[in-house]
């Protein structure tokens, strides 16, 4: 079955990737998006072309002001429901009672435990159920995703991944959103390449991998979150 959905959308342009997974899959495939510019192209397309696919996003309760707002803005331009996954309260209470607010700047692991109950358990129940994800990763975003494609077969969530945007630039995505007039986070505009919780991220600047922004106190080898992969 992945080989031969391989076969398939490899000749195919993103748009055309998303109304195929939707003919076929119908009420089995979840999009998630966190509002960054990768995943404001494909709300856009699944608006146009399959808008009554499920979207989520995880509300970590560390996200940027401007990420609220540009979930907002998503929310009225396009009509489409995005449901929100918190974290489990008794989880977060215990993590924070015990090691603080900002453990994970600590050591890796503390911050693997906050990746876990803030994204990575709400994202299983998020995706529970469903049988294709589509997700906004680009190979271009770092070395982890370049031996990816745009489909695979995510073992520990059971679950066929569709990266639709996989072979597109960055610049192709600003592209996009300029032609379109589709709303963005304006962090964007200020350095802000990868965005996630407000403590874990920053600007990047000229000359820097795309990920710096994320979890810049850590060595570069382990900035993956584990939504999409752990190293």
């Amino acid at each position: 079955m992945i080989d031969e959905l391989k076969r398939v959308l490899n000749g195919l342009q993103a748009e055309e990737i998303i109304a195929y997974v939707a003919a076929q899959y119908g009420n089995r495939v979840v999009f998630s998006t966190s509002f960054g510019v990768e995943d404001q192209v494909l709300t856009h397309m699944l608006a146009a072309k399959a808008r009554d696919t499920s979207v989520f996003t995880l509300e970590t309760g560390r996200l940027f002001p401007e990420t609220y707002y540009i979930w907002n803005r998503t929310l009225e331009r396009y009509g489409m429901p995005i449901r929100a996954f918190y974290p489990q309260a008794d989880a977060l209470e215990a993590m924070v009672s015990d090691k603080g607010p900002t453990s994970f700047y600590e050591s890796v692991e503390n911050r693997k435990e906050c990746c876990f109950i803030r994204k990575i358990e709400p994202l299983r129940r998020a995706i529970k159920g469903f049988d294709v994800w589509i997700t906004g990763i680009r190979a271009e975003q770092s070395s982890n995703r370049e031996d990816m494609g745009i489909v695979e077969w995510d073992e520990g969530n059971a679950i066929i991944k569709v990266h639709p945007l996989f072979h597109w630039t960055l610049a192709e995505v600003e592209g996009f959103l300029k032609a379109f007039n589709v709303p963005y986070n304006p962090l964007h505009d200020k350095g802000f390449l990868s965005i996630g919780c407000q403590p874990c991220t920053r600007s990047v600047g000229a000359g820097e991998d795309f990920r710096a922004g994320r979890w810049w106190w850590e060595d570069k080898s382990k900035k993956e979150c584990g939504l999409h992969g752990e190293t």
